[in-house]
């Protein structure tokens, strides 16, 4: 479900469930034991979060999850806001390498990261779960609004508008389009920068102590409102 590539003190890590690296259940608990590990490794210093070359995720499994029962649904769930809570919360710098397509699910993911690196070329992204009639889950949606002006949220979560990753700089979804071929090196080297700063995980604690704080009431409350639930 995902291969793991340590580079020095960076962990790369790559999403791979061919052939869209759609996420399921499984994969969702691939990514949740891996934010974990990242978070206890001592030797590890930084993370990159990367996909396929041309998709890096095509988002929620839409012929998969939508069969789920009702506990398999519930456990997908959980595990998606657990996840999603780690990775956000990493006292490490995350850079995402944006390797393609990220839809839905996919694109939380990258915003959840430090830094978001992309490829160029005819990639989209954006918020479809309005297009695929899967609302947020509160983890996610709870990174959508913090990292998302309110105009942006609106664009591209009510209308799943999806576009290049270059039209996405303007608006802060992407920080910078580079060529596939060096994506991967620049996010290394862009998250080995970011480690050598001595206060980042102090100051990344700060900016996003009152997300983290409501990512960490879902996760421990372990169910949805009623007006955030995942049907």
């Amino acid at each position: 479900m995902i291969e793991v590539e340590d580079r020095d003190a960076v962990r790369v890590i790559k999403l791979a469930r061919p052939p869209v690296n759609a996420l399921n259940l499984p994969l969702a608990e691939a990514l949740d034991r891996a934010m974990r590990e990242v978070r206890d490794d001592a030797a590890c210093e930084a993370l990159v979060l990367t996909g396929a070359p041309g998709v890096f995720s095509a988002g929620i499994d839409t012929r998969e999850v939508p069969a789920y029962d009702a506990a398999t649904r519930s456990a997908m769930l959980r595990t998606i806001n657990r996840a999603i809570s780690e990775l956000y919360g990493l006292p490490k710098p995350v850079v995402a390498a944006v390797s393609g397509h990220a839809l839905g699910g996919a694109l939380v993911l990258v915003l959840a990261c430090d830094l978001r690196l992309a490829s160029s070329g005819g990639f989209r992204l954006g918020l479809t779960e309005s297009a695929a009639g899967i609302p947020f889950p509160a983890g996610p949606l709870a990174v959508v609004r913090a990292e998302l002006s309110p105009e942006n949220a609106r664009l591209l979560a009510l209308t799943s508008w999806v576009a290049g990753p270059e039209a996405l700089v303007p608006r802060g979804v992407i920080d910078r389009v580079v060529d596939p071929s060096a994506l991967l090196e620049e996010a290394t080297r862009e998250a080995k920068r970011l480690a050598a700063l001595p206060a980042y995980a102090r100051v990344k604690q700060q900016l996003r102590a009152p997300t983290l704080e409501r990512l960490r009431r879902i996760v421990d409350r372990d169910e949805e409102p009623l007006h955030e639930r995942w049907v």
